[in-house]
This record gives C-alpha cells, structure tokens and sequence, in this order.
C-alpha cells in the first residue's frame, strides 16, 4: 500500500504521542484513539497501534538491557545449579520468574477478547471515562500505598496482581503503565520499584502481542502502509527511550499527581466533547 507525505507525518505524530503515553501513565491506546479523530481521521487500525507498541519495547529492552541481562544470567545460573527449587534461586532470577507470571493474566485476556475490545471499546466515551477512573485510582494508590520493600522484594502473589492490573489495561483509556504502577503502589512498592516493574512486565506481553498482530496482517490480506508502520514505531522506539529517562528522574523527586490531574482534565475533556457531538 502507497503512502502520502501526510501519513508519514502522521506516523511521526502517532509514533511520539505513542512514546509519550506507553511511559507516562496516561493511556498510549486512549490516546490513540483520540489524536486521529482531533485530526480528522479515522482511528488507526490495531495492527499500527500494535507496531507503534512494539517500537516501545525496544525502547524498554535497551533503556533496562542491564536488568534485563542480569535477571536472564542469574535465571540460567540458577537453573543449572538449582533446578527447579525456585526458594533457592537469587532474587534477581527468582524476579524473572514473576515477570513470565504476571504476563499470564493479559496473555488470557488478549486471546479471549481483544476482538471484543477492538470492536467496542475503541471509541472516545470509554476512553475518557477510564481516564478519571483509573486516574483516581492512581491517585489514590500513590498517596495511601505503604512500603513493603522493593524490587526485588517482589512475591508471586505480588506479581500475579500487578498482572491482573495489566490485563485491564487492554481498554482503551486505562493506562498499562497507570495500572500496573497503581497495583504496584498500592501493594506497598516505591515509586521507582513499581515502575522498574511496570515497564520490564511491559516488553513479553506487547512483544508477543505485536508478533502475532504481524502474523495475522501478513497472511490474512490486511492491507497495511508498511512505510508508515516503520516509520512510526521507530520513532515511538527513538522518542521512548528518552522519555523513560525523563520519567524515572522524575519520580525519584516527584509523586504522580500531576499525571493524575492531567488524566481527569482530558477525561473530562473528551466526555464534554462526546456530548457535544465533536468526537
């Protein structure tokens, strides 16, 4: 499929507005959703979206490849000498482990409905109203969440809820980040441990996820503007990076009511907007 100059000027849009939502927990699907309709487009197809999401995993990957290469050394060490005594294992592979469980609940929620969601929950009503809601959450997370320990404190009880928070997060409007840093405050975790969490839980779900909306788009005859999809997912990859940067600095100074404030104010926004007829 050919493309105009105006959909690649879009897919760097797209791409930017997807780096800025995926990290700062304010929506990356809702506001993808949004921003083409402001423009006076259509939505972009899931298989986009899913390609921008992509391009934000290899941002995650290379932002935390450290973590990510002592949580697969320590896995593999532990394996070997260990078994499958997991109570034996170091935190840091034992970390690895609830990663893979805390994927499990979204993996069963994408595969029971995401045609569900991409038929029904795709509009800009259920959008702003899971921006308040999940913004008060949020907000209310950051401000009463005790003190349990920290990352590597994590507990598969821990791990499996903080799943369940990402598996909602599959509507548009929630947040995968805002949800899986609420769960991880509200379950006791500092700031920065609960977003260390959110984003390294954030690279299996959306790694697999955008494999298979791939796979379906190259054997099921979807037809797809392939140089857009490129171009917006490297520069969601490009953007992303820096804005993990920004962000964890961030929080190690600041809490997060200010993306809790930003959410109700554009929640609000988009349900005025929808009751006026303009989206």
């Amino acid at each position: 499929m050919e493309a105009d100059a105006g959909q690649y000027l879009e897919a760097v849009l797209l791409g930017v507005v997807q780096a800025l939502t995926e990290f700062l927990p304010i929506s990356s699907s809702g506001h993808l959703v949004l921003v083409p309709r402001v423009l006076g487009r259509e939505p972009s197809s899931l298989t986009f979206d899913v390609a921008l999401h992509l391009g934000t995993v290899v941002a995650v990957i290379g932002y935390f490849w450290r973590d990510w290469a002592a949580i697969v050394a320590a896995g593999l060490r532990d394996v070997a000498t260990e078994g499958v005594a997991v109570r034996r294992w170091s935190p840091r592979a034992r970390l690895g482990l609830w990663l893979v469980l805390a994927t499990i609940p979204a993996v069963i929620v994408g595969a029971l409905f995401s045609d569900w969601i991409d038929e029904h929950a795709r509009e800009p009503v259920v959008v702003g109203v899971m921006l308040i809601l999940f913004g008060v959450l949020l907000g209310l997370a950051d401000r009463w969440g005790g003190l349990v320990g920290r990352l590597l404190d994590m507990t598969p009880g821990r791990a499996f809820a903080v799943g369940v928070a990402q598996a909602a997060a599959l509507i548009p409007g929630v947040s995968r980040s805002g949800a899986t840093i609420t769960a991880g405050r509200a379950l006791g975790f500092d700031r920065i441990s609960a977003a260390r969490f959110s984003f390294l839980l954030s690279a299996p779900v959306i790694l697999g996820a955008g494999i298979l909306s791939m796979a379906e788009a190259l054997t099921g005859g979807e037809e797809v503007a392939w140089g857009p999809l490129v171009v917006g997912a490297v520069t969601a990859a490009a953007v992303g990076a820096l804005v993990i940067g920004v962000f964890m600095r961030f929080i190690q100074r600041r809490t997060l009511a200010a993306f809790v404030w930003y959410r109700i104010a554009l929640g609000a926004a988009v349900l005025v907007a929808v009751a006026a007829g303009a989206l």
